[in-house]
């Protein structure tokens, strides 16, 4: 039975999601800058949160550990992909460009099986690739789109690869912990490039680094945990969709920056095509579970 608190969880991890978008114009810092300070308090935070719950920082072996660290690579470069593609055309546009993730992931895991994807996830892919031309016709948008474009997609693929990564080979590692390890690999690698400005950054612009890195981080990802206790993951990947149009009526509504039809357009061509193609590989998923299992053929003679 569906919890009404975790729905409203979800609906509200939603639009903490789509408003994290929104830091990658509040803060005047280059995107590199945000992301290896939201990394250190991210840190910060969340081994306060695994010491105070008593949870054990180690990995069970050597091969987590590895993996953990090209996890935490892929992590780090998507966080700053996704805020620089933003910072170079518009929150919509990074944002429509990221959820372009299910698709790829769709793509991606049976390439690495040596198979072919399926046909549902070929034919989304064109058109979510149609979505994307569709947003790079968009004249209206201040900044430079098809860089924007370009950054957004890559994020999607990095974070697609990791969590590929994530499901395959850190399957019993815990949220908190993978996030923490994830978020120490983050600073490392970019608080060496820090810019000169952060020594005189103000109380204002602090405070809204550590409400990126709590508030913005945390909490979305704890309430969506919490919220697929009760809630199938189609239906979570259903709402946490929203986000899309959260963060784009946020942005509108805070930033001023509204968007024209054809990104619009191409947009929702992106979103539906992701919750399809989220639909179908849950759906694949119940089949395999609930099919019978057949002896091969060769066993039976």
């Amino acid at each position: 039975m569906t919890s009404k608190s975790d729905l409203f969880g979800l609906h509200f991890a939603a639009l903490l999601l789509g408003g994290t978008a929104l830091f990658s114009k509040l803060i005047p810092l280059p995107a590199l800058d945000i992301t290896a300070l939201r990394g250190v308090l991210a840190t910060l935070l969340l081994a306060l949160l695994l010491l105070t719950t008593r949870r054990s920082f180690r990995l069970e072996s050597r091969s987590h550990y590895l993996m953990m660290g090209v996890g935490g690579l892929l992590f780090a470069f998507h966080w700053l992909t996704y805020f620089y593609a933003m910072q170079v055309s518009s929150v919509a546009v990074g944002v429509i460009a990221l959820f372009t993730f299910p698709v790829i992931t769709a793509l991606m895991e049976p390439l690495m099986d040596l198979k072919r994807p399926d046909k549902h996830s070929l034919a989304m892919s064109l058109v979510v690739l149609a979505g994307v031309g569709l947003i790079g016709l968009e004249g209206s948008i201040a900044g430079n789109v098809v860089l924007g474009l370009t950054l957004g997609v890559l994020s999607a693929i990095l974070y697609s690869a990791r969590n590929i990564l994530q499901r395959r080979k850190l399957m019993g590692v815990s949220g908190p912990v993978t996030m923490f390890y994830q978020c120490v690999i983050t600073a490392l690698v970019f608080l060496p490039f820090l810019g000169p400005t952060v020594a005189e950054l103000s109380l204002n612009t602090w405070l809204l680094i550590l409400l990126l890195s709590s508030v913005f981080t945390a909490v979305p990802h704890s309430l969506i945990a919490h919220g697929l206790r009760s809630i199938n993951a189609t239906s979570a990947s259903f709402i946490l969709a929203l986000q899309v149009f959260y963060a784009t009526l946020l942005a509108a509504l805070v930033l001023s920056e509204v968007p024209g039809p054809a990104t619009i357009a191409g947009g929702l061509l992106i979103v539906l095509s992701s919750i399809y193609v989220t639909r179908q590989a849950r759906r694949a998923s119940r089949q395999v579970i609930s099919s019978p299992v057949s002896l091969p053929r060769t066993a039976e003679k």
